[in-house]
């Protein structure tokens, strides 16, 4: 599998390790609910087909990557960078 890493351009899915569903809506960092926190980290539905995953560059520019993947078919077809630097315009290389 292929990942457009908008900084590195089209790599191997083995240079990146991933963060899970992107969809989630995570509690605040200074939440102390602690049940909030477990449903966001372990009720989560298996879903199928097309979403948006976070996934961290550990072996290149280090970026976090919101990447949209098919689960079903493995199909990559974009990613954009996360965070502070989701506005940065690197290189805008496509998924194959």
């Amino acid at each position: 599998m292929l990942i457009p890493c908008p900084v590195c351009g089209l790599r191997d899915a083995g240079e990146f390790t991933t963060g899970g569903d992107a969809g989630i809506i995570r509690p605040a960092f200074d939440d102390a609910d602690e049940a909030a926190w477990a449903a966001a980290i372990y009720d989560r539905a298996n879903r199928r087909g097309a979403h948006e995953e976070y996934w961290h560059h550990a072996h290149g520019c280090r970026h976090w990557l919101i990447v949209a993947r098919d689960t079903q078919t493995h199909a990559v077809s974009g990613a954009r960078l996360a965070g502070a630097w989701a506005g940065y315009q690197g290189n805008t290389a496509e998924a194959d």
